[in-house]
């Protein structure tokens, strides 16, 4: 009898990733990674139910890759996404912009369809 044990982690470099960290949110992501403790293997994106549009984003941090994760490298920040929320991320930017409103990390996604009025979720 064989089993097959399948390996949660794949391994991709950011050219094949569905979406695009700034360098400038690579470097805040890293700067904030290094406060934590312990530091954390990778960052989690994610697009979850919920929210007045329907979807909105989450950013957390991961100590590893889930079963259903697919992992990529920007430089030696290993970001993990789920199977579901690949395709709602195909194409997307990620930017931490520093405005005099305030500071936070800014999603440009072509897939959205419509967003709602405080920002932070969207329809596709």
């Amino acid at each position: 009898m064989s089993t097959t044990t399948s390996t949660p982690e794949v391994k991709n470099d950011a050219k094949n990733a569905p979406l695009t960290l700034t360098p400038s949110a690579i470097a805040k992501v890293k700067e904030i990674m290094a406060q934590q403790t312990p530091v954390p293997s990778g960052l989690r994106v994610g697009v979850v139910g919920g929210g007045c549009s329907g979807f909105s984003y989450s950013m957390q941090f991961e100590n590893g890759a889930g079963a259903m994760d697919k992992t990529f490298e920007f430089g030696d920040l290993k970001v993990f996404i789920d199977a579901t929320s690949l395709m709602y991320l195909q194409g997307a930017i990620v930017d931490y912009v520093e405005t005099l409103e305030g500071a936070g990390f800014k999603f440009e996604n072509p897939n959205v369809k419509s967003t709602c009025g405080c920002g932070s979720s969207f329809s596709a």
